[in-house]
């Protein structure tokens, strides 16, 4: 079955948690959290008070993806109760073994994610020891972009990595997910998918959410 983490980087932020109530209606499984720095990507979107304002709101976990540079001097703001998942960009660690350990000393879940143009052999040394890899299937700043085809293969390749070396982290994927592509992504490997747009920009934001849920 497919986990669904909607990202609220496309809800309404002037009804923020009322969407966040509509997803846990629906059935989802996670918040996605998305944190941009304006430098790391182009773009900026909010930080962690935002977040724990939803505290206690919902029994949704979080599933917090730091788009940002030095994410080390970051990671204390997002630990909180509803904390599941932490995930840094490889592409930003200078030394990632090393945040990774951080993350887990916060008794919170470490992810990892890859960039469209970075290749999964850049995580050979990685994968023993996180939680979760995020495969990102678009270039990360904004929402509402298309998919990237390529990023299939990729999941793949990890879901092969995690069976020949009997592995256990989640294989997430972030960007242009909709109702037309998830079946294909499951059936790559992926085991949570985040959706944005597809989600909050739907007629009934629940029901979209139980849509996806649906498939098999």
């Amino acid at each position: 079955m497919l986990k669904l983490a909607p990202s609220i980087l496309s809800a309404d932020f002037a009804c923020l948690l009322e969407d966040m109530q509509k997803i846990a209606r629906g059935g989802a499984d996670y918040i996605h959290v998305d944190v941009m720095d304006g430098h790391f990507v182009p773009n900026i979107s909010f930080g962690a008070p935002v977040m724990k304002a939803l505290n206690g709101k919902t029994s949704l976990p979080y599933d917090v993806h730091l788009m940002i540079e030095a994410p080390d001097q970051y990671i204390d703001s997002f630990v909180t109760p509803q904390t599941a998942y932490i995930t840094v960009h490889q592409e930003a660690c200078v030394h990632l073994h090393r945040t990774i350990q951080n993350i887990h000393a916060k008794g919170v879940k470490a992810g990892v994610a890859i960039n469209p143009a970075t290749p999964v052999s850049s995580l050979e040394c990685i994968l023993e020891d996180v939680d979760l890899v995020l495969v990102m299937s678009v270039n990360p700043g904004f929402g509402g972009q298309k998919f990237i085809p390529s990023a299939l293969e990729k999941v793949k390749t990890l879901a092969e990595i995690k069976r020949a070396k009997g592995l256990s982290f989640a294989i997430e994927i972030d960007g242009g997910i909709t109702l037309d592509n998830a079946k294909a992504v499951m059936e790559a490997g992926v085991e949570i998918a985040v959706a944005g747009s597809a989600v909050f920009g739907a007629a009934d934001v629940s029901q979209c959410v139980s849509d996806f849920k649906a498939i098999r």
